[in-house]
């Protein structure tokens, strides 16, 4: 390997440091609590050095936002593959609930943490989640052209499926489930609430 290559590895090492380092305090002390200077101290470098590879807190945060939705982008790449849309939109929320079990701290930075979202203002920043929520509209036109949800909007639906998923997965995660007290019950509320929702969108 010559000088150029390792230089650019190390170069890869160091972002990819910083970004562990702060996806990890965002989530232990908040957006709000947590410093450039904090991320510095405890990768055991100067502020300096992060400014870098990150103009400020939100390039960090935009950073790793993109990453988490490439993450799940992959997730839901193997999907196109499955010809009837309705099984798809089905596996989709399969997909999605095992996205955020798989990585829940991603999830948490993506959906469920506090972070200013002036840090996404732009058409450009937002770009990746856009991408992700038109795949589940593209897939609720593509269920209506053959029959499904006729009359029915399909931004506004899509936006259902996902707040509906959302919602079951994010008790999950933050361990809300244990308002059920039956063990047995609890191991699976979230594949059965989702049968349920499934069951009353192939009614529609």
């Amino acid at each position: 390997m010559g000088v150029a290559e390792r230089k650019l590895r190390a170069k890869e090492e160091m972002r990819h440091l910083i970004l562990e380092t702060a996806r990890k305090l965002f989530l232990e002390k908040g957006f709000e609590h947590t410093s450039l200077r904090n991320i510095a101290e405890t990768i055991e470098y100067s502020p300096a050095t992060i400014y870098l590879y990150f103009k400020d807190k939100n390039e960090l945060f935009h950073a790793l936002h993109i990453e988490g939705f490439q993450m799940m982008l992959e997730y839901m790449q193997p999907l196109v593959a499955i010809p009837d849309p309705f099984e798809r939109l089905v596996q989709l929320s399969h997909t999605y609930i095992r996205f955020a079990r798989e990585n829940p701290e991603f999830y948490d930075l993506m959906f469920i943490m506090n972070a200013p979202m002036d840090a996404l203002d732009s058409e450009e920043k937002w770009a990746m989640g856009d991408q992700t929520f038109g795949f589940v509209v593209n897939l609720i036109e593509e269920c209506q052209k053959i029959g499904r949800f006729q009359g029915k909007d399909a931004y506004q639906l899509a936006f259902h499926c996902w707040a509906s998923v959302h919602g079951l997965v994010s008790l999950e995660i933050r361990q809300r489930t244990r308002v059920c007290h039956d063990e047995k019950m609890r191991a699976c509320l979230v594949e059965d609430s989702l049968a349920y929702f499934i069951e009353a969108m192939s009614k529609l």
